[in-house]
């Protein structure tokens, strides 16, 4: 049944309008975006279909190209994918990241969570510990990045930053550090001290929580 035919409080985008984007199923979400269904089939089961052969909305958005929607409609939600990630990278420079730990895992993690290869990267920080700047450093294969320490030092003077948060992705999904990110760790904070910048964390990112050198005491 079309979707204009549903009660009108059913109906995603009337739904979102009176109780707010919360109360729409991942599949209504993805319907506003497809915006129009097909012949027997509504775009509410559209979503639905490409979420069950994505196996979620995480895999289906980290998808060059999901097939079986629009070329305008998988625009739209790319945009509004990037518009999240500036959403939260407005957020944290507005905070003082060394006081909110949650809110810097959260915004490293929607920017390194979807990469099929390794990605390092860096939050450069004041003497506030206020966000500067975030930037992808260095990229690698689906096992490892290699990372200079010159390269970062010149990151750190360019962005006349205090301090550094550094953050790199597993594509395994596992976020245990290795031994090899403990002995990368050392050297990048050996190196920015001789600039005195501090090195605050290094946080690894995998499939679930976020895992914190810092708290492990590895720094």
């Amino acid at each position: 049944m079309s979707i204009r035919n549903w009660p009108d409080g059913e109906r995603p985008r009337e739904k979102l309008l009176t109780r707010g984007g919360s109360a729409l199923s991942d599949a209504e979400l993805l319907a506003i975006f497809i915006g129009s269904g097909r012949r027997g089939e509504s775009a509410v089961d559209i979503g639905r279909r490409l979420l069950a052969r994505a196996g979620g909305l995480k895999a289906l958005l980290d998808t060059p190209r999901a097939h079986g929607i629009g070329t305008v409609a998988w625009c739209r939600l790319v945009a509004a994918l990037e518009l999240g990630r500036r959403y939260l990278d407005a957020e944290v420079k507005s905070t003082i990241v060394i006081s909110d730990p949650v809110t810097s895992a959260r915004y490293l993690k929607s920017r390194l969570c979807g990469y099929p290869y390794e990605v390092f990267a860096c939050l450069f920080m004041d003497s506030r510990h206020r966000m500067l700047a975030f930037e992808e450093l260095f990229r690698g294969s689906i096992s490892g990045a290699s990372v200079h320490p010159r390269e970062v030092v010149r990151r750190c003077i360019a962005h006349n930053a205090a301090s550094v948060i550094f953050a790199h992705n597993h594509p395994s999904g596992v976020a245990e550090p290795s031994a090899d990110d403990r002995t990368v760790t050392l050297r990048l904070r050996d190196a920015l001290g001789l600039i005195d910048v501090r090195v605050l964390d290094h946080i690894v990112v995998g499939e679930g929580e976020p895992i914190s050198l810092a708290e492990r005491g590895w720094l």
